[in-house]
């Protein structure tokens, strides 16, 4: 039963080459994920992505977690021996989430371009027909730039009082340029979906986009070991009727896709790469509707390493977290002429590819219609018990 709720979510949409599923450098950096291997019993597996093969490290490290937790993540990765399991162009179609028991965080409104798109759905009040109009409407009012106000500055904070006094506040605004950034919890532990799988959108949302983001990997001590590429998929018309609505517009059955690989920092790949990373979108339809975008993250309004003290200021994560870290990217693009926007249909394929951290490809489908996510922490905790991997 196991291995049926962890199998039966994924589907391989495509036949990719390696080249297209790899960074841009291969398997020169330090490359980590887990993979579903069969066995008696079957279950999920910490590998190492290596120019020789996929070695199974789960003997040392039996989660992400632990891996992400150690002292050296990257020594582990790179000098345990582990046990060959295949090629990766063998392992494809077995891929999982790179991250098992970390908490899934998110941050929103990180990008001027995002933060104006949110305005948009609160005061277009979910409804597509008036985006472009309330678009005019709030370059407006706002008559700033507010790509150029540091979040948290006098400057910041002169803003807000100008657009107190004309009615033009919002809780957008507050966290787009105040002090504290939005940071909430896309999904529970153990509920992403990695590469290949089917990822979704509810059935009643008519608005909706994908959202390409780099996302931080951290340790339990606040420490950034690593990043990957993740879809922190947003249905605008559901958030747009209220932000209080945002942990239905967020949080769905295969909602949240983080993938392929966790690329450790080595001597390769920094924090610094991170800091400059650019994410390329690239959605094709079942209409034959092509949307490609792209994110920046040397735009981003706020540091990683901020994001992630305030993601921990109040809090602690023993098993680490994932924090995505926001997209420049918000597509406006009519799908049919005389549209209204760009919405998702059934079967568009999504695929995020960024230069150092490869690519993450998913087939949209509705949540209702995608096999429920029954595969846990406690099926994860079962399951290592079983295969003699907890100490």
């Amino acid at each position: 039963m196991a291995r049926l709720s962890a199998t039966k979510r994924r589907r391989r949409p495509v036949s990719p080459s390696l080249s297209e599923i790899l960074p841009e450098d291969g398997t020169a950096g330090t490359l980590v994920g887990r993979v579903w291997r069969a066995g008696h019993p079957a279950g999920p597996s910490v590998v190492a992505i290596r120019g020789d093969g996929v070695f199974d490290l789960s003997a040392t490290v039996p989660t992400m977690a632990d891996l992400c937790n150690a002292p050296d993540p990257t020594s582990i990765a790179r000098n345990t021996p582990g046990e060959r399991v295949g090629g990766l162009q063998d392992l494809v179609g077995d891929l999982l989430a790179p991250v098992d028991l970390q908490a899934l965080k998110a941050a929103g409104v990180t990008f001027a371009v995002s933060l104006l798109e949110r305005l948009i759905e609160e005061h277009a009040k979910g409804d597509p027909a008036r985006a472009e109009q309330v678009r005019g409407e709030l370059n407006a009012i706002i008559g700033a730039d507010v790509s150029a106000i540091k979040p948290g500055s006098p400057e910041a904070e002169a803003l807000k009082k100008t657009l107190m006094a004309r009615g033009a506040w919002s809780p957008y605004l507050e966290v787009g340029i105040g002090p504290y950034a939005e940071i909430f919890t896309k999904a529970p532990p153990m509920a992403a979906v990695g590469y290949g799988a089917e990822i979704g959108i509810r059935p009643d949302s008519d608005w909706n986009n994908p959202e390409p983001e780099v996302t931080l990997i951290v340790s339990a001590k606040g420490r950034i070991v690593g990043a990957t590429l993740g879809n922190d998929v947003n249905l605008r018309d559901i958030e747009g009727r209220s932000a209080l609505l945002l942990g239905i517009a967020k949080d769905n059955n295969a909602s949240c896709a983080l993938g392929p690989f966790i690329r450790l920092f080595d001597d390769s790949f920094s924090l610094d790469d991170v800091r400059q990373a650019k994410v390329d979108l690239e959605v094709t339809g079942p209409d034959q509707f092509r949307l490609r975008g792209s994110s920046d993250l040397s735009k981003i309004s706020r540091d990683p390493t901020d994001l992630v003290a305030q993601a921990m200021s109040a809090h602690q994560y023993p098993d680490g977290m994932a924090l995505m870290t926001g997209t420049l990217f918000a597509p406006t693009e009519p799908r049919k002429p005389g549209g209204t926007g760009f919405t998702h249909m059934v079967g568009d394929l999504v695929s995020i590819r960024s230069p150092r951290l490869g690519t993450l490809t998913n087939r949209v489908a509705h949540c209702d219609k995608i096999a429920p996510w029954t595969f846990g922490t406690g099926a994860l905790m079962r399951n290592l018990a079983a295969r003699g991997l907890l100490r």
